[in-house]
């Protein structure tokens, strides 16, 4: 590993701490490392004038890998700044679960000490790219129509692969992929889908109609959603973000895109290991 580009969430004072820490560590190890200029502006001025400054999107060119300090937020921000890259990105959890970005803090030193020695792998992970009224953005986790008032619930009709799976009315439908399975998807009572598996997950967020479940549907899919109902609107979101408002009669398409974002693992764990530590399943009820 000869050179690590490191971008942080400056927002968190820990974040850029421990950022500071990590560029210190690759230092003392003889690796070159490279910011953006907002973390050049977060940084001390001898530890930025040590770190070569470039546009996050320029990384790709130029780095061996991206280290990300803050949570899953800024990982999947990372990746959609990347998107398309074949540039891995290993994500330091500053934050509270971090299912994205899974090495903890505490854990930093030896972390990059397996990356410097080649002793981490390497897992590509599906994304989804959507499409409505001129605008194709790209998500990791999950594409989500919600509604855009607080006071009304949307009605959203979808199909897959051109055939009518239901009528949603609901705070919202959510599209996710593996990846997002364990994100706002979970939190509406989705399933937990392993990352190997090639599927897609359709979630209602509080359906009135109780009889409406998630539903799994293969990857190679296209599901395309429409606003039902008059003066009806709902916010498209990709990954946090919002793109943009859809109307009635407007279609929004999602599908599996072509792009895979590369993400470090360790080496000694699985994709279980790390379900059985962040949901506590391997946590004993009986003792206190």
């Amino acid at each position: 590993m000869r050179r690590i580009a490191v971008l942080a969430y400056t927002a968190r004072i820990d974040a850029i701490t421990w950022a500071t820490h990590a560029i210190t560590r690759l230092f003392e190890e003889g690796v070159e490392v490279m910011i953006d200029h907002i973390l050049e502006a977060a940084l001390s001025p001898e530890i930025a004038s040590k770190c070569e400054v470039r546009s996050a999107k320029e990384f790709e060119k130029h780095a061996d890998m991206v280290m990300t300090f803050g949570g899953d937020g800024t990982l999947l921000a990372t990746a959609r700044l990347l998107m398309g890259s074949d540039i891995p990105i290993m994500g330091v959890n500053v934050g509270k679960l971090g299912f994205l970005a899974e090495f903890p803090v505490t854990e930093l030193d030896e972390a990059i000490m397996d990356v410097i020695k080649g002793n981490y792998r390497i897992v590509d992970r599906t994304t989804l790219v959507v499409e409505f009224s001129g605008v194709v953005a790209y998500a990791l986790n999950e594409v989500l129509i919600e509604r855009s008032s607080e006071a009304k619930m949307i009605a959203v009709r979808a199909f897959v692969n051109e055939h009518h799976v239901a009528d949603y009315r609901a705070d919202g439908v959510i599209i996710c992929t593996p990846t997002g399975s364990t994100a706002y998807s979970l939190a509406a009572g989705g399933p937990i889908i392993a990352p190997s598996a090639n599927a897609l997950c359709i979630t209602p967020i509080a359906p009135h109609t109780l009889t409406l479940r998630p539903l799994i549907v293969n990857d190679g899919s296209e599901i395309r959603c429409e606003l039902l109902g008059e003066n009806s609107a709902a916010h498209v979101v990709a990954d946090g973000k919002i793109l943009g408002t859809a109307r009635k009669g407007e279609t929004i398409l999602i599908r599996k895109s072509e792009h895979l974002v590369k993400l470090v693992k360790r080496a000694d764990s699985t994709y279980y290991d790390l379900l059985r530590d962040k949901l506590l399943w391997s946590a004993d009820a009986t003792k206190k």
